[in-house]
């Protein structure tokens, strides 16, 4: 029973952190953003979900001071917190993301995609709040046809950027078997895949380029 408890005391250390970066956010940007442009923050749209999820942890928490039959302390139910946490899976590793991300406390109504733009696993490490924003990621993958040699091989994709001036996006990507194999990409999001597209422009790539390595520094 103490290691259920214990349990729960990690997952309430854990999303607690986020839950009051996530809500104190939400109140420090309202007075200042209208409610349309909030609308389009995931964190302000999906907190509800971490907000109950912290509400279960609670419930489950006080069990342990709480005396049943025969003055034993009940136990808590930790089948209940697991089933709560698949079923919201997605929810609540955006919200972890959210609590990580450059928009979080910004009261800034930019031009970027900001929240539309978030792929799973992903949030805005730094933005200028004009042009430029840098976006990273976790596992994400991409299997490219080397169109000289014909072989396939697996990239890590390290960024994604996008220049609201230009409205245009790129793609930073990795050798998964050669890390000094890298390149940096015209990204075209689609509907069903995405495409990429050479940069023959040398003041751009260099623009992308430094933006990312200011990250990496």
């Amino acid at each position: 029973m103490n290691s259920d408890f214990e349990i729960i005391t990690r997952e309430k250390e854990t999303w607690g952190k986020i839950y009051t970066d996530i809500f104190y956010a939400i109140d420090n940007i309202s007075p200042f953003l209208p409610e349309d442009f909030l609308k389009k923050k995931k964190f302000y749209v999906k907190g509800k979900v971490l907000k109950d999820f912290i509400n279960l942890l609670e419930e489950e928490e006080q069990k342990g001071n709480k005396k049943g039959f025969f003055n034993k302390f009940s136990s808590p139910n930790l089948s209940s917190i697991n089933n709560f946490k698949a079923q919201n899976k997605d929810t609540l590793t955006q919200l972890e993301n959210c609590s990580k991300c450059a928009c979080l406390n910004c009261v800034v109504e930019c031009s970027f995609k900001t929240c539309s733009g978030c792929r799973r696993n992903s949030y805005i490490k730094t933005c200028d709040h004009s042009k430029i924003n840098v976006r990273l990621h976790s596992g994400f993958t991409l299997d490219l046809t080397n169109n000289d040699t014909g072989k396939e091989n697996k990239f890590k994709v390290l960024a994604t950027l996008e220049n609201c001036e230009k409205e245009q996006e790129y793609i930073i990507i990795q050798n998964i078997m050669d890390s000094n194999d890298r390149y940096i990409l015209y990204l075209y999001p689609g509907i069903k895949e995405d495409t990429y597209g050479e940069i023959t422009d040398e003041e751009e790539f260099d623009l992308i380029a430094e933006s990312f390595e200011s990250i990496e520094a």
